[in-house]
């Protein structure tokens, strides 16, 4: 299987439609290992790029941290699984603790606990 996490500075990136990187991590399914790791770039954000992006790629999980219900909705019609409010880990330790049933996950609500950077989420 393939999953998509939102990378920034080598670690996941809590805004998960701000992310400057996507890590694609394939999994060898037999032996539940990590097989590889390829970073890209991502597009620049606009609302549905990043779904889109990890359905293109063919992504069958998400892992996140904080993620939008819009992005949230469209990863379901996309039947992509997500995992969100995952701490800052690298992706590989992400990948890894999910593998072995240890990663600590949250509901992932984007509520950005007084952060505001003027998104216009339009609350």
């Amino acid at each position: 299987m393939r999953i998509g996490i939102p990378v920034e500075e080598g670690r996941l990136c809590q805004h998960f439609g701000q992310a400057p990187q996507i890590a694609f991590v394939d999994v060898d399914d037999a032996t539940r290992t990590i097989a590889g790791v390829r970073m890209v770039q991502a597009p620049p954000h606009e609302h549905g790029v990043l779904p889109r992006l990890m359905a293109s790629e063919g992504v069958t999980l998400v892992i996140a941290g904080g993620i939008g219900g819009g992005a949230r909705t469209l990863l379901a019609q996309m039947g992509i699984a997500l995992l969100g409010g995952a701490s800052s880990e690298s992706p590989e330790a992400l990948v890894a603790a999910c593998l072995d049933g240890t990663l600590v996950t949250g509901d992932g609500a984007c509520n950005h606990h007084g952060e505001h950077h003027g998104h216009g989420h339009g609350h």
